[in-house]
């Protein structure tokens, strides 16, 4: 594992740490303050920024920037289920 997969790999776990929390709050409060449009963009660029990674060989990197588009996802999935 090279430094720079290390420290984008760290970074991305604090970020996914802060997104399960928010997607628990989702589920328990049934409401999602976020945008769809916010919500579509931004999985989309994690899912491309994931990709990225793994084809510079930054594997970790890159399975963690995909989880946290899937969890961007996530509350895509809950605006719409949910409606406000």
């Amino acid at each position: 594992m090279v430094i720079q997969d290390l420290v984008i790999t760290v970074a991305n776990l604090i970020f996914t740490y802060a997104l399960i929390i928010q997607v628990f709050h989702g589920f328990r409060t049934q409401k999602i303050s976020i945008t769809i449009q916010t919500s579509v963009l931004t999985s989309i660029g994690l899912y491309a920024t994931g990709i990225a990674f793994l084809t510079l060989g930054l594997t970790y990197s890159g399975l963690v920037c995909s989880f946290n588009g899937i969890m961007w996802t996530t509350f895509l999935i809950q605006k719409i289920v949910y409606k406000n």
